[in-house]
């Protein structure tokens, strides 16, 4: 039995359009203040919101330290509860034998005595709060303010998924480095113009690209593929792909393909190509397990130049006709169109029955694999 034309299914996709209506969420870890209004327009860089988060406690053992009862701690110590105290500052002293034996205990952050235990002979040091400010991240209008949580942010725009990404957020304007998505983007085409940019390769970013991207300053790199082995030199740790988002790298790196030499695909290069010179919104956080979130390119667009309905992002809807990327082995990484969208179970070399679907790639073959093997590329 064969499913007709008018056949879909809800499957996850990687979204790419040149023009939608994008809202983000911007939400304070703890309750706090949000500094902006509904209706109010903010750039990328506006703090909309604001809290204090409580510096971290450190327990000094003081009593075991200088080697004394418990309950003689009071009598050695220097400072009292609420005391403030420097790094490296005595804050206990116990001399015997007329100076000949002299234990001090210093500091080993800033902040005050929170509290001090004379049971335990233990004396808790809290690091100074720290006010932590969120920034609209994208540049467009206040949607709607969540009292003491957070603000939404709305804006018209260009928008781009891609595989995976390293870093947060970041923006800046957008530079074209390369003539075509197949071609790879050396360290050559990174000059020290690119500063504060974002710089946008083909099929992939050399090791030396990498490193001179972070020497140069550039707040982004979008290429299709990177080498996995280059990536872990360059990030100095193994690669997780399970959750990424904050490894220690300059600048926010995203692949739209995946791992290797992936060239971009042609929907996503022909938007970055016509929105080069363009400030844009990056962020490589990535989430595969629950809760999927994927690395983002954000374009914002004028409101005035272009139609008014707020058609925002959605879930995939995979139907024959949609354009789609395999993501797993043998064919990982090829994109192709949806031909057919079988009904009944097939059963795959695991001997396990799942749903399929038919794939038709750009060199004529049709392959069938399993619809959880497949990406929407939604335009």
């Amino acid at each position: 039995m064969k499913a007709s034309k008018e056949s879909f299914a809800y499957t996850p996709g990687l979204r790419i359009t040149p023009y939608t209506y994008i809202r983000r969420v911007r939400s304070l870890p703890l309750k706090g203040e949000i500094l902006v209004n509904k209706g109010e327009h903010v750039n990328f860089d506006t703090v909309v919101a604001r809290c204090c988060i409580e510096g971290m406690p450190h327990i000094v053992k003081v009593a075991e330290l200088l080697n004394i009862d418990t309950e003689e701690t009071m009598r050695y110590l220097l400072k009292k509860k609420g005391d403030p105290v420097r790094r490296g500052e005595v804050i206990a002293r116990y001399r015997a034998l007329f100076g000949l034996i002299n234990k001090t205990v210093v500091a080993e952050v800033d902040g005050f005595v929170e509290n001090i235990n004379e049971i335990t002979g233990h004396v808790t040091i809290r690091e100074p709060s720290k006010f932590l400010e969120l920034t609209a991240y994208i540049k467009g209008t206040v949607d709607e303010v969540i009292p003491n949580e957070a603000a939404v942010i709305g804006t018209y725009g260009a928008f781009i998924q891609g595989i995976i990404g390293f870093a947060g957020e970041n923006f800046g304007e957008l530079r074209i480095a390369v003539s075509n998505p197949q071609e790879a983007l050396e360290a050559s085409m990174i000059t020290e113009s690119d500063a504060g940019k974002i710089v946008v390769g083909g099929s992939l970013v050399t090791y030396e690209a990498l490193e001179k991207a972070s020497k140069v300053k550039v707040k982004g790199i979008v290429v299709g593929g990177a080498k996995m082995e280059d990536l872990e030199k360059i990030l100095k740790t193994r690669i997780g792909v399970a959750i990424t988002g904050r490894e220690n790298l300059d600048y926010t790196l995203i692949l739209t393909e995946g791992f290797g030499k992936l060239p971009m695909s042609e929907a996503a290069f022909k938007i970055l190509k016509e929105n080069e010179g363009r400030v844009a919104a990056v962020n490589g956080a990535t989430q595969v397990r629950a809760g999927v979130l994927r690395p983002e390119i954000i374009i914002p667009f004028e409101k005035s130049k272009h139609r008014e309905e707020k058609e925002e992002l959605g879930e995939g809807k995979m139907k024959v006709g949609s354009i789609v990327r395999i993501i797993r082995f043998p064919y990982f990484g090829a994109v192709g169109k949806v031909v057919e969208l079988p009904i009944e179970l097939h059963r795959i070399e695991t001997e396990s029955p799942v749903r399929v679907v038919k794939v038709e790639l750009a060199d004529g073959r049709v392959v069938t694999v399993p619809r959880a093997n497949v990406e929407i590329i939604a335009e």
